[in-house]
């Protein structure tokens, strides 16, 4: 596979806050220091969330290709997840990601598949490799 580049600009525009652009991209996105900060700005994505966002949604994704080539048949997918931002050897690092995927299937027979289908996932997950952050994984199988 040839390396994938992915490129973005970054332009402050007040306080503590900048407007993300991709060329690639039609959205712009407003980021900013977040509120436990001085000068934090509530209601605005932060660098942590995006860290965030960004392991959820590479688990999602990864799931989703992992899921299509297994042929697994799903109903819904949905994650929760939360980073810890804490003083490490002391330096601020985001220490720890919490996932929560959940996914709904039809039927009973699928939940084990399911279960190594997100397991695999987890572990090919390209944004969790890229980080330190330990990341956790607490994964639910519903059945409708």
């Amino acid at each position: 596979m040839e390396p994938h580049n992915y490129s973005i600009k970054l332009d402050w525009k007040n306080n503590r806050n900048g407007v993300l652009h991709a060329q690639d991209l039609n959205e712009k996105l407003t980021v900013a220091t977040p509120p436990p900060f001085p000068k934090g700005e509530a209601g605005t994505w932060s660098p942590e969330h995006l860290l965030t966002a960004a392991v959820s949604s590479c688990l999602m994704t990864t799931f989703l290709a992992i899921a299509e080539n297994s042929n697994l048949q799903f109903i819904a997918f949905s994650c929760d997840a939360e980073g810890t931002l804490d003083k490490v050897e002391g330096k601020l690092k985001m220490s720890k990601i919490l996932v929560k995927p959940v996914v709904r299937i039809t039927y009973e027979k699928d939940r084990d598949r399911a279960m190594r289908i997100l397991q695999k996932a987890e572990a090919a997950c390209l944004i969790t490799n890229s980080i330190t952050a330990e990341v956790i994984m607490e994964a639910t199988i519903e059945v409708d």
